[in-house]
């Protein structure tokens, strides 16, 4: 009886265990919605999603601390650049992800490591009162540093991880030697210092202190919404947005993406609920509460977000993977420019 009475024991024990499935992850996403998202995948499988929210300097440096001691199962931030540098720190393992993942997100949208959950652009806001469309017409990111816009844009500072995104990918795509003269002429050409979010370039162009600043669409989608006040609503509509580098490689593209760390306990529930993200349902979601652009087919954009019929031209030929690979690069040479 003894016998019996303690595999009993071992029995419940190990059955309690088994249903305590949980993932758990670590995100640097602000949003409240994406709670609404995690709740509804416990719902639908069972396995708890435990979230320790906060910035990504400070997620990363427990991550790194904890090691071996880190329960963490999936890092989820904005920025491929991110996801690249702590991939390159070797904090993250490969996930070995699902072929439904690997079929809902194309190869330049992921990693062995990482994956992109929504995508997002970095384009170009103007004032339709002091710029024309011929101003604009084939207007590439490199047309920045054309001297026809001096003291006429506005752009975020040089730590700013969208911007050290972009210079990567023009590394990328025309060198260092031609993207260092870039950054330069771009520097030359601020209306003022870099200073401020996102928000605050396309606020500089409506307020006449700029012709043309350099902002994620879902800021500007975010302004129209009104969530942010009637103000920047207003600053909002007078501007408009503009897609770059349409008649060659496609406007920047980049992610919102998952990594799995180093010592994730949780592996498979952590993929799990990595396919979860991408179903219709969640992307639907995803789009109309935080105004990204969906990561897979068959799902439109929030109607308040710049091309959200989708027709113009994305950068697919640029690997986000590059962000990080290039990043010491872009950061080196915005420095070097005098970019602030």
């Amino acid at each position: 009886m003894k016998r019996l009475s303690i595999l009993s024991i071992l029995f419940a024990f190990i059955s309690s265990f088994a249903l305590a499935a949980e993932v758990n992850v670590f995100s640097a996403r602000h949003y409240d919605s994406d709670i609404q998202l995690y709740e509804k995948f416990t719902a639908a499988t069972g396995i708890k999603v435990n979230v320790v929210s906060g910035k990504d300097k400070a997620l990363q440096k427990r991550i790194t601390e904890e090691d071996a001691d880190c329960v963490g199962d999936l890092y989820i931030t904005a920025d491929a650049g991110r996801l690249g540098a702590f991939q390159a720190k070797g904090m993250l393992q490969r996930a070995g992800w699902s072929k439904a993942i690997k079929d809902s997100v194309s190869n330049n949208f992921r990693s062995a490591q990482w994956v992109g959950i929504a995508k997002r652009a970095r384009i170009m806001y103007y004032s339709p009162e002091r710029v024309s469309a011929n101003d604009l017409n084939g207007m590439t990111y490199e047309g920045l540093s054309d001297p026809k816009w001096k003291g006429r844009v506005v752009i975020r500072k040089h730590n700013n991880i969208y911007n050290q995104s972009l210079v990567a990918s023009l590394i990328k795509n025309n060198g260092k030697t031609a993207t260092a003269t870039w950054a330069k002429g771009v520097v030359a050409n601020m209306a003022r210092d870099s200073k401020g979010n996102d928000r605050a370039q396309i606020l500089a162009v409506a307020a006449g202190e700029a012709d043309i600043a350099v902002a994620n669409t879902y800021y500007y989608a975010l302004m129209l919404s009104g969530k942010k006040g009637a103000e920047q609503q207003a600053a909002a509509k007078k501007v408009m947005p503009f897609f770059p580098n349409q008649q060659d490689r496609g406007t920047h593209m980049n992610i919102s993406g998952a990594g799995m760390l180093k010592h994730s306990p949780n592996k498979a529930n952590a993929v799990k609920l990595v396919e979860f993200l991408l179903t219709k349902e969640a992307q639907e979601h995803i789009v109309n509460n935080t105004f990204e652009y969906p990561m897979i087919a068959g799902v439109s954009p929030n109607a308040l977000v710049p091309g959200a019929d989708l027709s113009f031209k994305q950068d697919l030929k640029t690997s986000v993977k590059s962000y990080g690979t290039k990043q010491a690069d872009a950061i080196e040479m915005m420095k070097a420019a005098g970019w602030k």
